[in-house]
């Protein structure tokens, strides 16, 4: 396919300039695969003419946007320069707000973090809750010795979905007043920086695809479990959100309780493992963290409680599998550290519960999980930005 045809099948209408525009793009684009290259073996991967690739490559040079990083001394002919993408071209900001860290880091163009916070949030108030996200962004962006303008895009990861149209977070119960119209308009301004808001199961699924043990996977299913319970879903390496961006929050479920129907975030949560330990006989200043070291220990109300949760997590994953069909399913969030204890009861209650088990795995990337994928999410937009920016292409 030629420049030109890409150029049609975009909608924008043919010239030299646009030409040109597209060729540079999808050397740089390849670069990025290839992460080094030479002239030679750009042309042969992108069927450009040498001449072509040398003319994109001094555009993209005299922009900024890439350098050369070396050479490489075949057994025959020339000695040829090679060619990366400069990753000091521009930044891009991540955030994962919850309701015990703050996590907040600034990544260069090829995804190395430059500078990361990741603080205790104590905050009561949603108002305080964004003057922390404020301030601890302009901390990190300051530590990295980064130019402000320079980082260009943003993506914020929250419990709860993001309503575009009231500007607004809807559903996020752990976070008291985090649903106030305007909060992250207020963010944007304070900061300077374009932000985008996504559910944080959602970009923890986006995480685990991109650096994590999702990679590959064709369709698979992320189960985020800490102080809530939601769940993300990639399909051939794209989100599935469904029509109102609600896909995944399984929290929601009914879950027959004791007493009354209960959600199912009630019952597979951190919190429902220290009320279940507390009901077996454990006593005193309780976490699931805790919960789970006692129940290494052979604490015999503690691994009650384990096997309780384990219990519960089968029956999502169950839910999970009959709907959706994955390939994989991922246990992350705060239990991300126990899962070890908890892949035999899942596998085990599961072989009890339907014939459908798809493979179980913990998350590779733990807590980070969250932030990897906003940091990811950000990238994308982020490399659109500053190519634009830096060749007039806006």
């Amino acid at each position: 396919m030629t420049a030109s045809d890409v150029a049609a099948q975009q909608g924008r209408p043919w010239s030299r300039r646009r030409l040109r525009s597209t060729n540079e793009r999808l050397l740089l684009d390849r670069l990025r695969a290839l992460g080094a290259a030479s002239r030679a073996q750009l042309a042969r991967e992108t069927g450009l003419s040498k001449p072509t690739v040398s003319s994109a490559l001094a555009s993209l040079e005299a922009a900024g946007l890439v350098h050369e990083v070396g050479t490489h001394a075949p057994e025959r002919g020339r000695t040829a320069v090679l060619y990366a993408p400069d990753p000091a071209a521009g930044y891009a900001l991540g955030v994962d707000i919850g309701r015990g860290w703050l996590r907040i880091a600034v990544v260069d163009l090829d995804g190395t973090v430059v500078a990361r916070a990741d603080v205790r949030n104590r905050a009561r108030t949603s108002a305080a809750m964004a003057d922390l996200v404020v301030g601890t962004a302009r901390q990190v962006i300051g530590n990295s010795g980064v130019d402000p303008a320079e980082v260009v895009h943003g993506v914020v990861g929250t419990p709860g979905v993001y309503d575009e149209k009231q500007r607004r977070v809807r559903y996020a119960m752990h976070l008291p007043g985090w649903g106030r119209a305007g909060l992250f308009d207020r963010m944007r301004e304070e900061l300077g920086v374009p932000l985008e808001v996504h559910n944080d199961a959602n970009l923890a699924a986006l995480g685990e695809y991109t650096y994590g043990v999702g990679a590959g996977s064709r369709l698979f299913a992320y189960i985020l479990i800490g102080t809530g319970l939601g769940m993300g879903v990639v399909n051939e390496g794209r989100l599935f959100t469904g029509a109102h961006g609600l896909a995944g929050e399984i929290g929601f479920l009914p879950w027959p309780g004791q007493r009354k129907p209960e959600r199912l975030e009630d019952a597979v949560s951190g919190v429902a493992v220290v009320e279940a330990a507390r009901r077996f006989g454990m006593s005193g200043q309780l976490t699931a963290k805790a919960v789970f070291d006692a129940a290494r220990q052979g604490n015999p109300a503690a691994v009650r409680a384990v096997e309780l949760e384990g219990e519960r997590i089968a029956h999502t994953v169950a839910a999970a599998a009959a709907v959706l069909d994955p390939d994989l399913v991922v246990l992350g969030g705060g239990v991300g550290h126990s899962v070890d204890l908890l892949l035999g009861p899942v596998g085990e209650h599961l072989r009890t519960l339907t014939p459908l088990r798809p493979r179980i795995a913990p998350s590779r990337l733990g807590e980070d999980a969250v932030l990897l994928g906003a940091v990811a999410t950000a990238l994308g937009t982020a490399r659109d930005v500053v190519f634009e920016r830096r060749t007039g292409e806006g």
